[in-house]
């Protein structure tokens, strides 16, 4: 295995969260059907399963950018620049790059989970993705600016500021007060033939 591929996990594909969502889902369907009858019960479905499928594509495309970002950032500089050891300038880099990139949340979270796999820390990771909710340019520019005006935007961002940096610090003292998050498989890949 080539060293420069992160390891792969195992996933399942049926967990506790899964379980609780389809706990909810089917509570809330049932209590449609029993509530307003089977027609409106149907239209809903309808509604729902037409979503679903518009959904999809941005969800898989989204999953291949996550994919693709693994594979082809070096796991040495990324551990280096915004990794465990990265301090204030790897909180620093992660909100930048939460600030600076576009897109939705299909794409930013299949993107901040492929930084956590190859090497950054949860601190870093919590501090992206908290930068592209609060600080992103995209929202600014295209929903804040025209409906609010300058004022209020600066005003904003600038008060927003420091909330990724204090997230990704709160988020290093959960993780070494015992709340850890899943690290890879160090496993080698035994399918390919190849020790890593």
């Amino acid at each position: 295995m080539n060293q420069s591929n992160p390891p792969r996990r195992r996933r399942r594909a049926f967990d506790w969260s899964t379980a609780v969502i389809a706990l909810l889902s089917g509570s809330a369907a049932l209590t449609v059907y029993g509530r307003d009858g089977p027609a409106q019960f149907f239209a809903v479905l309808d509604s729902d399963l037409w979503l679903f499928a518009a959904m999809l594509p941005k969800v898989l495309a989204g999953c291949l950018i996550g994919g693709f970002v693994a594979l082809l950032l070096p796991r040495e500089q990324v551990a280096r620049w915004v990794g465990h050891e990265s301090g204030m300038t790897g909180l620093l880099i992660a909100m930048a790059f939460g600030f600076i990139l576009p897109g939705g949340p299909f794409t930013i979270y299949p993107i901040a989970g492929a930084f956590l796999l190859i090497g950054a820390d949860a601190g870093t990771v919590v501090a992206f993705i908290v930068s592209w909710t609060l600080i992103g340019y995209t929202r600014a520019l295209v929903w804040e600016l025209p409906f609010f005006g300058a004022d209020f935007v600066l005003w904003r961002l600038a008060l927003a500021l420091p909330l990724p940096i204090l997230a990704g610090l709160l988020a290093r003292i959960a993780v070494r007060a015992g709340f850890p998050v899943k690290e890879p498989d160090k496993k080698p890949n035994l399918a390919a033939g190849k020790e890593p």
